[in-house]
C-alpha cells in the first residue's frame, strides 16, 4: 500500500539510520499534532499572525517527510496578509487536516510508536 509520506525522504535524511528515522518519526509525531490543532484553530479564530507562525513553523517538517503540502501551506501564509475570511483557505486547512491525520497513523505504524 501506497504511504502518504516519503519513506525515501526520510532516509535520505537519515542517511538509512533506523534508529534516527524513529527519532525522526516521534518527534514529528510529538510536535506536529498540536502545532496543527494551534494552526486549525487560528484558522477557525482568523488570527492571522498566529496562524502564519503554525503554518510556517510546520512546512519544513512536512517537507522532510516529501508531504505535497506545500502549496496549501503557502496559501495560508499568503492568507494572513490578506483581509479575506478564513473561507479563503478552508479547503486548504482541511487538506492538510486530513493529510496529516493519515501520516500520523503511518508513521505510528511504520515506527511502532
Amino acid at each position: 500500500m501506497s504511504k502518504t509520506y516519503s519513506l525515501d525522504s526520510l532516509q535520505e535524511i537519515a542517511g538509512g539510520d533506523e534508529e534516527f528515522m524513529a527519532v525522526i518519526a516521534k518527534t514529528f509525531l510529538d510536535e506536529i499534532p498540536p502545532d496543527l490543532d494551534a494552526l486549525i484553530q487560528a484558522v477557525d479564530n482568523n488570527n492571522k499572525a498566529l496562524a502564519y507562525q503554525f503554518a510556517h513553523k510546520m512546512k519544513p517538517n512536512l517537507e522532510m517527510l516529501g508531504l505535497n503540502l506545500t502549496k496549501d501551506v503557502t496559501a495560508i501564509e499568503s492568507w494572513t496578509n490578506t483581509s479575506k475570511n478564513k473561507a479563503a483557505v478552508d479547503s486548504q486547512v482541511q487538506k492538510i487536516n486530513t493529510t496529516l491525520k493519515q501520516v500520523f497513523k503511518e508513521l505510528k505504524a511504520d515506527f511502532n510508536l
